[in-house]
């Protein structure tokens, strides 16, 4: 009987607000396996190791979490939304450079025949009937590990017409880069993630088509502009090389694709342009933010950080470059923090404590706290470490720390903000001994991406992501991703220049420096 039974399959209903959907698995699979074959994203950002707590679901009238129940019997399964699920802030502006237009893809009108041909390097790719010549269209997609943020251009222009940005759904599944390239190491890990984002791209190419009411065939080419592994997963690409050493990525960007091949709604000829990426580790989302920022052409010492679930990281020196990645993992985006969610109405991103004992609490939203975002996290931690409640080694005074009567740092919570902070710190560390500069000698401090820009300077500073010597140095460069993304779209020349430039970047691989260890243990301290 019991071998009968394992041969059985079940039937799992899933009881959602917006209607039930049903799934029939066999004996033994989880919950969240079953939700997945159902086609629905439930949040897992540990892809179900049981570590994140976030995938819970009510069976039986019970909470349990979805990675860790299995399907025995028939069941009803209750979807509890999160309400840090919609209505997120994500940045989707950046520091930009003034661009000439110089496009790849450009658009000629033959009067004899009422034809516009589309061209690109010489080669005819389409045409079109009638004059069609002002309609040229691109888009730009920053795809970053847990944002998607997609922008139409105006290819004769340059002018910025409409954008639209959403969670990336393949977070749902895995929320840092290691756990993806897991995933990804399988064929159906891999289609999952793809297929995730296509779908996520073709929704927001909708958006924004309809923003500005156009035709969505006048889209000719498309930017990705993400790190490696985001790359890897938007074109279908296996990132199996970049989990092992000497992770190496199987793509190194600064080429075209045939965008039809994928299944993205644009012009049936448009091209996906990937821009030149530095490492398994250093991204194209980093070559756009060096192309923002103007790196190259910088005098002194700049010092340039994209804080979220990787911590990449440029010292430039007089132009010369080394550049370093860390893995952060997800604190810095709420996860694997017990009142920890995305920046969503509800959640603390200002937290004050003055000298009397007195918080000041400022949630997004002007709403009632539910939670705690990344800059918030920051700012909690950074306010307890300045006055006392955190030890330097990071022993809470009393745990857990109660910042409303609802939302609560534990020591745990601080032990994972340690592990983030020290990560960077010691890349930062690196780079300056590696190039001989005194961190005093640092002249500019740019830090890039959504998250960063709503921190606070003295947080980063006291929790000691930062060195002292950084203070008043730190400028926001907001999404350079999407900014630098832009530049590539709209000038040809600045791919071929980029393209030599990441060549001349040294890159250093934190797991080969022999002292790396005992450099990261020193900065867990506060």
């Amino acid at each position: 009987m019991a071998q009968l039974k394992n041969q059985m399959d079940f039937q799992v209903k899933f009881l959602q607000p917006t209607g039930t959907v049903a799934a029939t698995v066999p004996v033994g699979t989880t919950v969240l396996a079953a939700a997945r074959q159902a086609g629905i994203l439930l949040e897992s950002p540990c892809n179900g190791n049981g570590t994140c707590g976030k995938c819970r679901v009510k069976v039986a009238k019970v909470i349990r979490l979805a990675c860790q129940a299995s399907v025995e019997s028939d069941l009803d399964v209750e979807i509890l939304n999160r309400r840090d699920s919609h209505d997120v802030q994500i940045l989707q502006h950046g520091h930009a450079l003034a661009i000439t237009v110089d496009n790849r893809m450009s658009k000629e009108y033959d009067a004899a025949t009422d034809t516009t041909r589309i061209v690109a390097d010489g080669e005819v790719l389409g045409v079109e009937v009638g004059n069609t010549a002002s309609a040229h269209y691109g888009i730009v997609v920053d795809i970053g590990t847990t944002t998607l943020v997609t922008a139409l251009y105006n290819l004769n222009s340059g002018e910025e017409i409409a954008s639209t940005a959403e969670l990336n759904p393949q977070s749902h599944h895995a929320q840092d880069v290691l756990s993806r390239i897991k995933l990804a190491s399988t064929a159906e890990g891999l289609q999952l993630l793809h297929s995730d984002f296509i779908q996520a791209l073709n929704r927001m190419i909708r958006v924004v088509v309809e923003q500005s009411e156009i035709d969505l065939h006048h889209i000719y080419e498309i930017v990705f502009s993400g790190n490696t592994c985001m790359l890897h997963l938007a074109i279908n690409v296996n990132p199996v090389s970049m989990g092992k050493f000497p992770y190496t990525p199987a793509i190194y960007g600064d080429e075209s694709y045939r965008a039809d091949q994928y299944g993205i709604e644009i012009a049936p000829f448009a091209q996906i342009y990937l821009p030149p990426v530095m490492s398994a580790y250093v991204g194209a989302d980093i070559t756009s933010g060096v192309l923002a920022a103007q790196l190259e052409k910088l005098k002194g010492i700049t010092l340039f950080v994209d804080i979220g679930t990787n911590g990449e990281m440029i010292l430039a020196v007089d132009g010369r470059m080394v550049a370093t990645s860390t893995a952060a993992g997800p604190a810095f985006e709420g996860m694997n923090i017990a009142c920890g969610m995305r920046a969503a109405p509800g959640a603390i991103e200002k937290f004050r404590l003055d000298e009397n004992g007195e918080t000041e609490v400022t949630t997004i939203g002007d709403q009632p706290a539910i939670g705690i975002c990344g800059s918030g996290l920051v700012d909690i931690i950074g306010e307890l470490v300045k006055h006392g409640h955190i030890r330097p080694n990071g022993k809470l005074a009393e745990s857990p720390f109660q910042v409303t009567e609802k939302v609560f740092v534990s020591q745990k919570d601080i032990r994972q903000v340690q592990l983030a902070k020290g990560a960077i710190r010691a890349g930062i560390e690196t780079m300056l001994e590696r190039t001989g500069v005194q961190a005093e000698a640092v002249d500019r401090v740019y830090i890039a991406g959504s998250f960063g820009y709503h921190l606070n300077p003295d947080s980063l500073i006291h929790i000691g992501l930062l060195p002292p010597t950084f203070r008043d140095k730190i400028e926001f460069l907001g999404n350079t991703s999407k900014t630098g993304g832009q530049a590539f779209l709209l000038n040809q020349s600045l791919r071929r220049k980029m393209a030599k430039l990441v060549e001349t970047v040294e890159i250093i691989e934190l797991a080969t420096i022999g002292n790396f260890d005992k450099l990261f243990i020193h900065c867990l301290s506060f």
